[in-house]
């Protein structure tokens, strides 16, 4: 099993894989995707990897969804903010879906991501495991 030891690599590999596997769904999801989204899912992968890295008693698998959805749904909104309002780009739009924040984020997709975060957070936490040398991954549902 390889380790990886320098950190700056986890991160572009974590990043990366987060990043792809963004894309990858809103690709499944709608057709296509756009750069901004590779760079928006690296970030979230990188942040719901840290959840258990910096608590030291390990946030429940339940609360890892929770908070995973606020972090995806705030990024999503900030990106969107970025790339849509500012630059014009009009990458996506959620104005016709009901509770939506400016258009660039919704209630719909935060559930959305709720559902979705236990791929991320199975896969920042092997990846850590197999590549890493962290320890191996407990999970607690409550």
């Amino acid at each position: 099993m390889v380790k990886i030891k320098n950190n700056f690599l986890k991160y572009i590999l974590l990043f990366f894989v987060g990043g792809y596997a963004y894309c990858g769904i809103e690709i499944l999801a709608r057709g296509y995707s756009h750069i901004s989204m590779l760079i928006a899912g690296g970030i979230c992968f990188i942040a719901i990897g840290l959840l258990n890295e910096k608590t030291s008693t390990g946030m429940s698998f339940l609360s890892q969804m929770v908070v995973s959805s606020v972090i995806i749904t705030t990024v999503e909104f900030i990106t969107g903010v970025i790339v849509n309002l500012w630059m014009g780009l009009q990458v996506w739009d959620y104005s016709n879906q009901p509770y939506n924040v400016l258009g660039q984020v919704c209630l719909l997709y935060v559930f959305i991501w709720f559902f979705l975060s236990p791929l991320a957070i199975l896969a920042d936490d092997y990846l850590r495991y197999w590549l890493m040398g962290k320890e191996k991954p407990k999970y607690h549902f409550w």
